[in-house]
């Protein structure tokens, strides 16, 4: 049973959107800190934004005021609604569940327990 499930990756230009969904039957995500990471050919995955169970948020730098992440709850459902994309988020990303009603160290990879299988983001200049 695959934990975490991604979808609505694409290629769009730069100045566009894509929204992001992450399923999962194995969490309860009004429970839990859950993360988006990414990660780009050669380079390490990191952290682009996270939730706790509370609401509380957290962006990376580079993405801050032009992605959102949220839940739906009912639905068991992580999105990240990413605006006003640029070349430079081109990437694979990741959603990924950390067991605690905190994000602990929030944007380290090794924090989180079960990931699931990317989906792919390209953006055109």
């Amino acid at each position: 049973q695959v934990p975490l499930v991604e979808s609505g990756g694409g290629s769009v230009q730069a100045g566009g959107s894509l929204k992001l969904s992450c399923v999962t039957s194995v969490y309860t995500i009004s429970s839990i800190c859950m993360g988006w990471f990414r990660q780009a050919p050669g380079k390490e995955r990191e952290g682009v934004a996270a939730l706790e169970a509370r609401g509380l948020t957290s962006y990376s730098e580079s993405v801050k005021g032009r992605f959102t992440i949220s839940k739906e709850n009912a639905k068991n459902t992580l999105y990240l609604q990413m605006n006003s994309l640029k070349p430079e988020d081109t990437a694979m990303y990741y959603c990924a569940a950390q067991p605690s009603w905190y994000c602990d160290r929030w944007s380290e990879p090794l924090r989180y327990s079960d990931w699931g299988q990317g989906t792919q983001v390209t953006v055109s200049s």
